[in-house]
């Protein structure tokens, strides 16, 4: 039997990106049945763009978050199958009959969902191409059945709904972690990479490691969670690269120590080597690929870009633990003021 697919795409101020997003879904070598685009407040031609192409337009102008941006576009949808797909992205065309595909396999599996493509949907500089490389990293990686879902580019069967609800819209930020806490218990949940879309990553660096520490500051609790449920999230750095990152930001206060304990000479140097030394080999394969994409020089602005998110990732973390008790059902963060999805 056939399935029909509902896309929801969930646009805030995403005039830049929505265009090129919404032609990747007519375009899908499986024809859709419906693409809803939710526009979630935005203030720029959003709306003005997804009204050019053959889709269902809703919003009432608030800006409400991503999560209530795709509850409205899933109570909208009247396919048997929804596809989610962020407004910054642009699905490669055979994304929507794969995920399909593995659906119809598997009766079990509540969720599909896919991996960044390693080259950008534009081409914005070097802080875009260390990010959109790592998201594609990790997520490869990491394929097959996993315990996470991430609703970037994701098809979920509609009585998956019907039993779990929807997305909780008190969270603007790691709504795709509790969502899968509620997941993972009664369906299988698997990440491929024929799922893939072209994202329009963040490309200013102050910008990046500013969101790196507002997503972190759930971190702990999310992982409190997952344990809690026996089950472990994907994440995007290795335990290896944080705990060598942390070692390698505190070398400092260790030579310190040291000095103040009467070593001297180069012996002063050692803790900062050995932290970088176990931060290269914590990310060897990860900066190989970089390398291999991108040059030698490139991979050396990569491995300090990728230091400078842990070390926003590491005081996020301790913030949002040291605020003590904050759940992943809590609001932690303010909405961003344009890019993916509702957000």
């Amino acid at each position: 039997m056939t399935q029909t697919v509902s896309v929801v795409i969930p646009a805030h101020n995403s005039a830049r990106t929505l265009d090129a997003c919404l032609r990747s879904v007519f375009a899908q070598t499986h024809p859709v049945h419906e693409v809803i685009v939710v526009d979630d407040g935005s203030t720029d031609a959003t709306a003005d763009i997804a009204r050019r192409h053959p889709c269902t337009l809703l919003g009432d102008g608030t800006n409400r978050g991503v999560s209530a941006a795709r509850n409205t576009g899933i109570a909208a949808a009247t396919g048997d199958v929804l596809f989610f797909l962020d407004s910054d992205e642009a699905l490669t065309a055979g994304s929507v009959e794969a995920a399909l595909e593995i659906l119809r396999a598997d009766p079990a599996c509540g969720c599909v969902h896919g991996v960044i493509a390693p080259e950008p949907l534009f081409d914005d500089g070097p802080v875009e191409w260390y990010k959109t490389l790592h998201a594609y990293w990790w997520r490869a990686r990491g394929a097959g059945v996993v315990e996470t879902a991430f609703f970037a580019q994701a098809a979920v069967p509609r009585e998956v709904f019907a039993r779990l609800g929807g997305f909780d819209e008190s969270l603007r930020d790691s709504e795709d972690l509790e969502f899968s806490d509620r997941l993972a218990p009664h369906y299988r949940i698997v990440l491929t990479e024929r799922v893939m879309a072209h994202h329009d990553e963040e490309h200013r660096l102050g910008p990046l490691l500013a969101e790196t520490y507002r997503r972190a500051l759930l971190l702990v609790p999310a992982l409190r969670s997952a344990r809690a449920g026996g089950r472990t999230n994907l994440t995007a750095n290795t335990p290896g690269s944080v705990l060598a990152a942390a070692f390698l930001l505190g070398s400092p206060v260790v030579a310190a120590l040291l000095a103040l304990l009467g070593t001297t000479g180069p012996w002063l140097a050692l803790p900062s080597a050995a932290g970088l030394l176990a931060f290269g080999l914590a990310n060897g394969r990860l900066i190989g690929f970089a390398a291999g994409r991108r040059g030698a020089a490139f991979a050396a602005f990569f491995t300090g870009v990728h230091l400078a998110c842990h070390a926003a990732l590491l005081a996020g973390a301790a913030v949002g633990a040291l605020r003590g008790g904050t759940s992943p059902s809590a609001p932690a963060a303010p909405p961003a003021t344009a890019g993916a999805g509702g957000r």
